[in-house]
Parts: structure tokens; sequence; C-alpha cells
């Protein structure tokens, strides 16, 4: 496992490769706790799956842009080291599963010759920067945001105020006022705008999905690019400081806005300003790569079903603001594709597009750059691929998370449903193959990774219990969501819970009552104006379960009968001292902020010596079973527990020790006098457990 280290030239990736395989080692001997080296492996891209003995591998993939070299560099690695399939995420990932854990860092490491990374593509970080798939050749788009997601995406990948958060943190850009980047539902989402002549974004804050779904608020009218960095930042170090921790379902940056309120986050906002290295942060759009369409002759083809071909154009093609191109959407059946299907894409585009593709947050793929003359061939080409078929972001266009199949937290299917709904529109609903005003999304369980809750139809993998307690598997239909544009949106109404082999049959109701009584409004005024009860009404026949067959006691795509269940824990391993393993962790941050002091990196060197000040303090209260849900009570916990009780002598106090982060300039002076308060409290507080222990 360790021949990859040769090959890789950056030295800070292969510091992280080194460090992942270090961290699977001490796992896999007991000196690392479960819960860290969880931790840990998130932040590598390294998921627990549902199957025993195996791993999910995240590849983050900034706003979906991949080129044709790292394609054929995934497809090579997915034969390696997996099965062969891909699959697209919502966010513009790929993931790759069935990994063995302990090749996941050669398996990094071969990634990294062609710049895709797995750092920080799961876990309580700034996860994937999503943006619209359109970015760069949007007709409507005032400028192409992609250069400022790459900004984003690089300066907080490895920054320490992102590493250990509560939760995860998810950032989105959208090119124009349609918000395809769907900005209403992310932590920060930003939409482009010009003013006075100037580039900038509307900024959207605190949205998220999951069972709460919560629409973000407006943080900024308007912010110039220069500014979206350093209030990132900001938000982060907030976010970072007073997020929960303990409790899961309320860790999220929503929960925090709903807490204390816009105002109240402002308030907390200001106060980081001081200790944010940047208070401008330009970038220069100017240098980003431009994409280049290669000049070639345009093959001869013979296209012998034009009414296929001009169904599929109609369809399938998106305009595109260079003059003489367009842009292909091919639909990836609920985004999944193999490898040799990808390896074949990828020297199609190099050979006659720009040598690019991008993923879409719909789990398709657009090709950018496709001269007008070439589409005849582009068809004749993906036909062969099986990746020519129509409805493109139209309602045949099923958006769907992996569910049962591979998710630990699956309830249900959401993939087998999904592969019949598509059937059913397809056999008995043509007319939708055309439609893109109908958003049909499911989700495996209610954390909406197949964002369900936005949907014009939605639908949740739940389970349903009858009279004599037998379970079988189940969904909640969920109605009238939709995206309104320029941060604007509607989250869908909860209508029914219905057994799970039923789906079919709501959604021949629900199409069959549009058809009848839309009278040509779109889907989700049609559901406003008729009301949620309405639905309930007609869909209520379908929520019986005192007449279910044995049919309806297996899942789609199952043969055997369904028993609800979480999947199989991620890792087994023996459980060492959890405390001990928080003063180790306060050791690494020092030794983190050592180096970066060395690198002169002050304002990072700050942060990890605050981390560690902090987590010494939280392996006290560990100790003493304190609770431990903010950053902000641990402080303050620690201060009243042992430093005002006298059991720990500190000067001045724990509290201002410790937030003297956001009262100074992140200067070479301050660094070094910090690092070195962090160290004394890390001595302090080990010596004391010490004590304590022989003392037990």
């Amino acid at each position: 496992m360790k021949s990859f280290r040769t090959e890789i030239e950056n030295p800070i990736v292969e510091k992280d490769i080194v460090e992942l395989e270090k961290k699977i080692r001490q796992f896999k001997e007991g000196n690392i706790d479960e819960e860290k080296f969880r931790s840990l492996r998130l932040a590598r891209g390294v998921y627990g799956q549902r199957q025993a003995g195996v791993q999910m591998i995240r590849i983050k993939l900034p706003y979906g842009k991949v080129t044709s070299n790292q394609l054929l560099r995934i497809a090579d690695v997915s034969d390696e080291y997996s099965r062969g399939r891909l699959h697209i995420t919502t966010r513009q990932d790929i993931q790759i599963h069935y990994v063995d854990l302990e090749r996941t860092p050669e398996l990094w490491a071969q990634l990294e010759k062609d710049e895709v990374t797995l750092r920080e593509a799961c876990g309580n970080t700034v996860r994937n920067v999503t943006a619209s798939e359109t970015a760069g050749i949007d007709v409507n788009e005032p400028f192409d945001v992609s250069p400022y997601a790459q900004g984003v995406f690089e300066y907080f990948l490895r920054n320490p105020i992102g590493q250990e958060m509560g939760r995860k943190f998810k950032v989105s850009f959208s090119s124009s006022d349609e918000d395809t980047g769907l900005s209403y539902m992310h932590d920060l989402g930003f939409i482009a705008k010009i003013q006075g002549g100037k580039r900038g974004f509307k900024v959207m804050i605190g949205g998220g999905l999951g069972s709460q779904p919560r629409h973000a608020d407006e943080l900024y009218d308007f912010l110039t690019t220069d500014k979206i960095i350093p209030i990132m930042e900001g938000v982060i170090r907030v976010f970072d400081r007073y997020g929960e921790r303990k409790s899961r379902a309320k860790a999220r940056m929503k929960f925090l806005l709903k807490d204390i309120g816009l105002d109240g986050f402002k308030t907390l906002l200001e106060a980081e300003q001081k200790a944010i290295p940047h208070q401008s942060y330009p970038i220069n759009f100017e240098n980003y790569p431009k994409s280049i369409a290669v000049e070639v002759e345009t093959p001869e083809v013979n296209i012998e079903d034009k009414e296929a071909f001009e169904q599929w154009k109609s369809t399938n093609l998106v305009p595109q603001k260079q003059e003489g191109y367009v842009a292909i959407g091919i639909k990836v059946l609920l985004g999944d594709f193999y490898t040799d299907k990808a390896r074949e894409l990828a020297k199609l585009v190099q050979e006659y597009a720009a040598g690019e593709i991008r993923l879409s947050l719909r789990q398709n793929i657009l090709i950018p750059y496709v001269k007008e003359e070439l589409l005849p061939f582009f068809y004749q080409e993906l036909k062969k691929m099986g990746f020519a078929e129509a409805g493109y972001n139209k309602a045949l266009d099923i958006t769907a998370c992996p569910g049962t199949d591979t998710c630990n937290l699956g309830i249900a299917s959401s993939t087998g449903i999904a592969d019949e709904l598509e059937r059913v529109i397809k056999s008995e609903y043509p007319q939708y193959i055309n439609n893109p005003d109908v958003v049909i999304k499911i989700s495996g369980c209610m954390n909406a990774c197949g964002q369900h809750t936005m949907a014009h139809i939605g639908f949740q993998g739940m389970s349903i219990r009858t009279k004599d307690k037998l379970v079988a598997p189940a969904l909640q239909v969920l109605l009238g969501g939709g995206n309104f544009g320029n941060g604007h949106g509607r989250f869908a109404d909860k209508v029914a819970k219905i057994p799970s082999k039923r789906g079919p049959q709501a959604l021949r109701l629900i199409l069959d009552d549009f058809e009848a009584h839309g009278n040509g409004a779109s889907f989700t005024d049609y559901y406003v104006e008729k009301g949620e009860h309405y639905f309930y009404d007609f869909l209520k026949p379908l929520t019986e379960v005192d007449n279910l067959t044995q049919d309806d006691f297996i899942d789609w795509g199952n043969d055997e009968k369904y028993k609800q269940e979480i999947g199989i824990g991620e890792c087994a391993g023996v459980i060492v001292d959890l405390v001990a393993t928080l003063f180790l962790e306060s050791q690494e941050r020092i030794e983190n902020a050592q180096e970066a002091i060395a690198e002169e990196k002050w304002a990072a060197s700050i942060y990890y010596a605050y981390q560690s000040i902090v987590n010494s303090a939280k392996a006290l209260l560990t100790a003493e079973k304190v609770k431990t849900n903010t950053h902000a009570s641990i402080v303050k916990d620690f201060d009243e527990l042992y430093v005002a009780s006298g059991k720990i002598a500190i000067d001045g106090g724990f509290e201002d020790l410790a937030l003297q982060l956001n009262k100074n300039e992140p200067s070479e002076a301050f660094a070094k006098n910090y690092l070195e308060d962090a160290k004394m409290v890390l001595e302090r507080l080990e010596a004391y457990r010490k004590l304590e222990l022989e003392h037990a």
C-alpha cells in the first residue's frame, strides 16, 4: 500500500493520503476511536456502505466539470478498485461503490494524477461547490460563475475553519435569475448579478432540505465578487462556533438561523470580521481557462430514424450563447453508468467538442461546445452508447438517490420505484417526455438526497405498519414544490402515505387529474389552487393498509419480503478511551498550527490553535459527561466548571483566552502567542486528567 507515495507530485496531497493510510492502520489496530476515525475518513471521501466490509468513495468535482482525461482516470480507477459502475449524485459528484477500505489511499493517489480529489467530499466539511451546469454557456447569464465556484473550492479546501464543523456545509452558484443552482435550499447560495456595471451576487443563507426543509433568507441583495470569500469565511466561523454538534437532527445552518434569527446571525458575523485574513479577495476570472472546441471536419452521417432524431433534438439540446454551438443533454437513468461508456464518451468529447462534460444537479451529463453541424454525428455516436434517450430534464427524467441499494440510511427502495415510474410515463403518458414543467424526485429516506422535498411530485421512502404489526415498504407522497427563480421557491407538502407498490397508481391519479383540471397552469400553481386536502381526498383510498397483498410486502427491485432496517454498521473496531483520543487530537492540531506558522499562514495557525484549545476543554467535559453541543457552550461551561471554580488556573479566564481569535487580526505575533496558549492549555488539562485517574 506504500508504492503510491512515489507517484504523487503534490506534497500536500501526499501528506493527506499518507495520513489516511496511517489512520486506517491505527484504527485496524484498535488505537484510534471509531468515531474519530469515521470523521477523518469521511473528510477524505470514504463513506461506509450498507454492505459489510466495503466503502463508497465520493469524488469531489467542483461545479460538475470533468475533463476527458479526468473521466478516463475515474473509469480506470473504478475498474481497478471497484466494479466498473459510476454514480452521478445530485451534488455533481461521482460515487464509486464496493471499495476495500485499505485500498482507498492508493485509489486516491491514482485519481490525483489528473487532479481529482476525494478531500472533503463527505463529512462535516464544506462539501462540493455546485453550480448551474450551463455556467459559461447560459444564454441568460450576466457572467460565467465558474471562476467564482472554482475560487471558493480552492480557498476552502483543507482550510482549517471548515474541517470539523457540527455538520456539513453546502454552497451553490446560479448562473442567472432562473436560479438553476437552487440557492434557496443551500447553506449559502449565490445568484449572479450585475449592478452599476459591477459583477456580484445575491446571497441566500440558511436553506436546507431533510425532514424539516427551510427556505433560505436573503443575506445580501448584492455583494461584489471580491467579498464572497471573506463573507463565506465569516459565515463558516460563526457556524463552527455556535452550530449544534451533538444532535445531528439540529446540526445544520438552517437550525442556527431559526434559533437566533437573521439579525442575530448578522451580529455574530460582524463580530468575526477582525479575524478574517482577507477583507477583499478578488478572483481573477480573466485567467480562468476558456473552453475551446476542436476544429474537425463534419463526418457524413445517415440518420435512419429521422423522427427519433427530431424528438431527441426537441428535448435534449440546450441553447448556448456562443454562436454556432449547442450543448447536448444526456439523460442518465438514476445517475448510473458504466466505465466502458464513460471511456467512449470521454474520447468523443475530446475529439469532437471541448474535451469536457458537466454533471448536472439532476444526475445527468451535459456536453458543451458541440458544433450545430455535428449534431447528427453526435446523435449517432451517443445512440451507440445508449445515451440518446429523449427527455433530458423533462418529466420523464426522474431523480433518485441510491436508497436501500447501498446507503446505510435507506428505508425503502428509491431506484426500483423510479424505474417503474419512468416505465409508466413512457408507456402511458408519452406527452410528458417533452414536458419540462413536471419534476419528479425520489429519496430513500427523510434526508432528501434525492431532493424530493423541492419537487413538483416527490416520493420519500419509509415503512408502514398494519394492525397485525406487519411492516411493508411505503412512500410518502409530496406535492407542490417548485423553483420560482431569483432565490425563491416552495417546498412540497406531505399529502399521503401509501404502500410502495401503489406508487405507480398514485402517479397515474395525479397526472390524470392534472390533465383534466390543470387548465394550462404550471403544476405548482395547479397544486396551490386546488389545495392539499383536494389531493389527499383522491389519494386516500391508496393509504388503506387492511387490504395489503403479499406483493405489497416486497419492495421494488427485490424478491424477498421487506424488512425495515438500517444497513450494517460502517466499520467494526476496538473502542478506545475517547478522552485520550480528544487529547491526542489536540496535540495534532498544535502540530498543524506549528506547520502553518512555518509556512507563514498566520490565520490557519490561529484556527488550528483554537481547535486544540476547544478540543482539550471538550476532553475534560466529556469525562464528566457534560454536554458538549457547541463550541460556544464548551468554552462557557469549561470556564465555569474548571477555571472559575479554581480547579485549573488560567489567568484571565478560559473564555477570554479561547476567544482571542476573533478579537485580534491574524498577525504573526498573535499566531505565535496563541499557539503558546494552546500548548499551555493542553499541558495543564492533560496533567489534571492524569491526577484524576491516579486518584480515581
